[in-house]
């Protein structure tokens, strides 16, 4: 395991998918427990991907947190999904953790709403109505933190939730990740917390795994901080780590 710095952002380098995933699931477990220590209860948002499968796994055999006082929400969802739709990203979660670890509170996007706008507005005030305490989120092979492809990203959305068009890179991504059998399969609108939300998270752990995101770790680590590259923003968030293996560190400058 090695440890860099680049501006406010940790990033811890482990030489596999599996230790990365253990590791993060620590971190995170070390950070709900203070929180639960603090307060009654803590409120964490999911993101729903591949690559964060194993620190999930890690993260639901961790002793020592009351999943009963945790509040849990999640990233992104489909349009025209609606929730229990078994390519849905809440369905995601609950088959991945939320039925195992069985938070006390789960509240979900649902893509489902005829009225998109009206769902981000619900789901934001629930968002706005104490915050997130920390985030466990991903980054996608354009950079992108949810759905805030590059497009679309903007590090001081008035909004907390929003309707956005998914683009190619990110449709093409759900295919490979087994999400869709086809890229027509793909839907092409999104809910999604925004950037601002996000990166208002009090604490922030981000897993990211595999070659396929090397040149994203490399742009978010190296890059100038701008949309081109949403994920770049969290070398300025004053409480966030990166997980990473081996293949998605490569290239990185020594």
């Amino acid at each position: 395991m090695i440890e860099i710095r680049r501006d406010s952002l940790r990033t811890v380098v482990l030489p596999d998918r599996g230790a990365m995933g253990r590791v993060a699931a620590e971190h995170a477990a070390e950070r709900l427990r203070a929180v639960l220590a603090q307060r009654s209860r803590a409120r964490v948002i999911f993101a729903a991907a591949a690559s964060q499968a194993d620190m999930l796994d890690a993260l639901a055999a961790v002793d020592g947190i009351d999943w009963s006082r945790v509040d849990a929400f999640h990233l992104d969802e489909y349009v025209g999904l609606p929730q229990g739709d078994p390519s849905s990203f809440g369905q995601w979660l609950r088959d991945q953790i939320w039925s195992r670890v069985q938070p006390g509170r789960i509240e979900l996007l649902d893509g489902g709403n005829p009225d998109p706008q009206a769902e981000a507005r619900r789901y934001g005030a629930l968002l706005d109505d104490g915050g997130i305490d920390l985030g466990l989120i991903g980054i996608g092979e354009n950079g992108h933190l949810a759905f805030n492809d590059p497009h679309v990203a903007d590090f001081d959305d008035p909004l907390t939730v929003k309707t956005v068009e998914i683009d190619a890179t990110s449709r093409h991504q759900q295919v490979r990740d087994g999400a869709f059998a086809t890229y027509a399969d793909v839907p092409t609108l999104a809910l999604t917390v925004t950037m601002s939300a996000l990166l208002a998270s009090r604490s922030l752990s981000i897993v990211v795994p595999g070659s396929q995101k090397a040149d994203a770790v490399a742009r978010t680590l190296d890059g100038p901080i701008e949309t081109a590259c949403p994920a770049s923003a969290l070398r300025r968030h004053p409480d966030a780590v990166l997980f990473v293996d081996e293949p998605a560190f490569s290239l990185v400058p020594a």
